[in-house]
């Protein structure tokens, strides 16, 4: 596993991480603040973590975080809205490699190279709060509990990106959509939505881009499943009927 303590992405002078205070730039009661905080954190150690979150920024629908090889220096936890992310391939096409709803973060792609190696996207209006890298790897340092969650983050995308492989490389096409949904699913009710009804904030491009599908594949297995019992969509409003039926697509 990555020892993120050992690799200085950004050199700073002696930096210090500033003292706990009961003022944040970031609101700590920010939607989806609690949603990514590390479990087991001292009431000093979650103040601390607090203090080096240093601003929000406001993502319009459609506009970019931030893009592929521009210098890695923060990552960032989304508050409120979704993004896609993506790779230009150099023909033009690009190609969809995530989805990031509120409470996840965006960034550490750029932690082994200290660029960005995909392009980070609104697909909503979007929030997120900023968190400068090298305050976090000195916290790091301090706090095993941050640490640890840190690796964790890093190694639950690595996790994901094999998914993504076995589920492109070993599915057929209504499988994969069956398991987006259900991942869909999964999701939003860590967050405390219903994992039901839910609107997909990503075009059905975008999806089969996600999925290695064409567009029309993707629309036919909607409609394969609506025609099967198992979901019931109206645009991008998704209501799973049968969780276990699409489970045994």
């Amino acid at each position: 596993m990555l020892n993120l303590v050992r690799y200085s992405v950004v050199t700073h002078p002696a930096p210090v991480i500033p003292p706990a205070s009961n003022t944040a730039l970031c609101d700590p009661s920010a939607e989806m603040w609690s949603v990514s905080m590390p479990l087991g954190l001292t009431v000093l150690d979650s103040a601390r973590l607090d203090s080096i979150r240093s601003s929000t920024r406001m993502i319009k629908n459609g506009n970019s975080l931030y893009r592929e090889n521009d210098p890695f220096r923060n990552i960032y936890t989304i508050l409120a809205g979704s993004f896609k992310t993506i790779v230009r391939h150099p023909d033009g096409r690009n190609h969809v490699t995530g989805f990031q709803l509120a409470g996840d973060m965006l960034g550490l792609d750029g932690v082994y190279t200290s660029h960005h190696s995909w392009e980070a996207i609104a697909i909503e209006d979007s929030r997120v709060c900023i968190i400068p890298f090298y305050l976090l790897e000195l916290l790091c340092s301090e706090v095993k509990a941050i640490q640890q969650y840190v690796h964790r983050m890093m190694s639950s995308e690595i996790v994901r990106q094999s998914a993504v492989m076995m589920l492109l490389g070993t599915m057929s096409a209504d499988q994969r959509l069956a398991a987006f949904l259900l991942n869909m699913s999964d999701c939003l009710k860590t967050r405390g939505y219903s994992p039901v009804e839910f609107n997909l904030r990503m075009t059905r491009d975008e999806i089969g881009s996600y999925l290695g599908m064409k567009l029309e594949t993707v629309s036919r297995m909607f409609s394969k499943f609506q025609l099967d019992g198992l979901v019931d969509t109206h645009g991008k409003t998704i209501r799973i009927l049968d969780l276990d039926g699409l489970s045994r697509v």
